[in-house]
């Protein structure tokens, strides 16, 4: 069976955005934050889309590289759409920092290098959960908005899961 051609666009390109999106996304969707599966992907497939296309229409007389710099441009308001400030505390700010990631794993998809993009959605993720394993293990790291989201006095059972409880 032979797939329906997506040139100058890869199939593996384009099998790399949509794991880095749901690798990346699912832990969002599992804390139940507005970014899941869906978004993360469309965020890093459309990133890729755009560096792909900008090296087939780039010559002498035009920069490819150019269009990176306007896609991250465009990916800053997106991010800045998702933090708000609320009762005093802003939230949202990992939430930005993962478009942002994502828009980065299409660009290293776009110019080339697919399974790297996979392997930096894995470590997004590692940083994500590691970090707030961290954050809740030390109570001195439990300060300012880190310590807003997961009181301390909160029993482990309470807390929002890293796997939903059916699955475990």
């Amino acid at each position: 069976m032979r797939l329906i051609s997506v040139r100058p666009l890869t199939w593996e390109a384009l099998l790399c955005c949509f794991l880095a999106g749901v690798i990346i996304g699912l832990e969002r969707q599992l804390r139940g934050k507005p970014m899941g599966m869906r978004t993360s992907a469309l965020i890093c497939i459309g990133t890729y889309i755009f560096v792909a296309m900008s090296q087939q229409v780039g010559n002498a007389a035009t920069d490819p590289s150019r269009v990176i710099g306007q896609v991250i441009t465009g990916i800053g308001f997106l991010g800045a759409g998702v933090i708000l400030a609320r009762g005093g505390a802003v939230v949202g700010v990992t939430s930005a920092s993962d478009i942002w990631i994502l828009a980065a794993i299409g660009v290293v998809i776009g110019v080339g290098f697919p399974w790297l993009g996979v392997k930096l959605a894995v470590l997004a993720v590692a940083i994500l959960v590691g970090v707030d394993l961290i954050e809740h293990h030390f109570e001195f790291l439990q300060r300012g908005v880190h310590g807003q989201s997961l009181p301390r006095s909160e029993p482990a059972e309470d807390r929002p899961p890293l796997v939903p409880r059916d699955s475990q």
